[in-house]
């Protein structure tokens, strides 16, 4: 591809993005923030005191996406009353105002995509180093990518109808992609480092194709990408719910849900809850008290019986904003798939958000829960920012880098102090079932794992 067409695409693709945004980032100034404390969670008694706290009044961030049930939970129940904490929370306008509203110092915790810890204390991409830190997840699960009607017409279904069969789908998007020009090969992800990205790649490359060369990818935020979508600015989207579901028929019809992300890696961890290292040390009470109050949330969201209450919460102008029918099923688990040939393609199952408990169908791991930082987990992402160059190469301190940025240690001991039992190591084996191509991941061998890919690339295609 010329240089002259990559400038081009990179124009387009700015011009058919850059209104939604500049729209959504002033209604964004605009919209309610979540600013009274209901009187329930009022009545809740403290059981740390805030005088006891070196910071009790916090601001925290959160992006208008179904992650930020953990968030509304806590605010609405009173858990972070509970734990002595005056928490201001602060509604961000995409994944990057979340990671650098920490990074600057406007934000002291926010939820980040699950690469951004481990890049920012890398320096990818040539991004300057900051050291980022978080020791607990929001969330596994709860994401997908949704397809656009152009790619069902050109014979592309959702993953579950193809029984596994890679090849099958391979043959079927490359019969599109031979078909569509460049404009019609565009994807969109919300963050470079979001899992996200990483799963659009692995998955064009796991049938063959070289996702540097057949397709592009642009930065999106969350709420403009059914928008940009409609205009044509992009075919498919990976993002978190409730914004794939939006899309579908009998909701705005402009696309199916190819796969949900843990149709990808199954459990695979999504979002972390971030702090400048510097807070952890200077505000340690603190801290322990915010992550005892997510981790309360987070098995709050997890109990089924909560699950539609949840729904409804986060479906609040305050939070999400949209209409509980796009917010439930991805908390309740009657997910849909859609289609354009009326057939209901609804998947039931507590997983599609995995918010605390895990099934063994996931995890075999005594003791193993959602919100357990797997420092396995670190590894792989920093694999696949190896893998399609937003690092040099594999870093040779990796163990010192993702011990420091996802504290699993610091995790057990405030787990520990809540009763919560974790499992005992820091890293485990993902066997190949969890993953779509069948590939295990090993983090005791990570360069080997890199090696084992035939596509990989040294400077990745991204456009902002």
């Amino acid at each position: 591809m010329s240089k002259y067409q990559n400038r081009r695409f990179f124009l387009q693709g700015m011009g058919a993005t850059a209104g939604t945004i500049a729209f959504y980032g002033c209604t964004h100034q605009q919209g309610k923030q979540p600013n009274k404390i209901p009187e329930s969670a009022l009545a809740v008694e403290q059981i740390i005191k805030p005088e006891t706290l070196e910071k009790p009044n916090l601001t925290v961030g959160f992006v208008p996406v179904n992650d930020c049930a953990p968030f509304a939970i806590a605010w609405e129940k009173g858990f972070f009353r509970k734990y002595g904490l005056n928490v201001t929370l602060s509604r961000e306008a995409s994944w990057a105002n979340s990671r650098d509203g920490i990074i600057f110092g406007r934000l002291d915790a926010s939820p980040v995509v699950s690469g951004a810890v481990t890049n920012a204390r890398l320096g990818a991409e040539g991004a300057r180093k900051f050291p980022l830190c978080a020791a607990m997840t929001i969330h596994r699960h709860g994401n997908a990518l949704t397809m656009n009607r152009k790619l069902w017409e050109g014979g592309v279904r959702p993953w579950n109808t193809y029984n596994g069969n890679l090849d099958a789908f391979g043959q079927n998007l490359r019969n599109y992609w031979q078909k569509a020009p460049l404009h019609e090969r565009v994807w969109a992800v919300v963050l470079s480092s979001a899992i996200y990205e990483y799963f659009v790649r692995y998955l064009v490359a796991s049938v063959g194709l070289n996702p540097l060369d057949e397709l592009r990818i642009i930065i999106t935020p969350p709420p403009q990408m059914v928008s940009n979508m409609r205009i044509g600015a992009m075919q498919a989207y990976m993002v978190a719910e409730p914004w794939n579901t939006r899309a579908i028929s009998g909701n705005e019809g402009i696309g199916f849900t190819f796969a949900q992300g843990r149709e990808i890696w199954r459990g695979h961890p999504d979002r972390l809850l971030a702090v400048q290292e510097s807070f952890i040390k200077e505000n340690p009470k603190t801290y322990r008290s915010l992550v005892k109050a997510m981790i309360e949330a987070c098995q709050y969201c997890s109990k089924q019986e909560n699950r539609e209450e949840v729904a409804k919460i986060i479906s609040q102008r305050s939070f999400t904003g949209a209409k509980t029918k796009y917010t439930e099923p991805g908390i309740v688990g009657n997910f849909n798939y859609g289609g354009f040939d009326d057939q209901p393609r609804i998947k039931k199952s507590l997983e599609t958000t995995l918010f605390f408990d895990i099934p063994p169908e996931v995890s075999t791991v005594e003791n193993d829960h959602s919100t357990f930082l797997w420092q396995s987990d670190g590894f792989w992402l920093m694999t696949q920012a190896a893998r399609w160059g937003q690092i040099p190469e594999f870093p040779k301190n990796a163990e010192e880098i993702v011990s420091q940025g996802w504290q699993t240690k610091l995790y057990r001991d405030i787990a520990e102090e809540m009763g919560i039992k974790c499992p005992k190591e820091d890293h485990k084996v993902v066997s190949g079932d969890a993953f779509i191509d069948g590939k295990s991941f090993d983090s005791s061998d990570p360069i080997g794992y890199i090696k084992s890919f035939d596509i990989r690339a040294n400077s990745p295609q991204i456009f902002g």
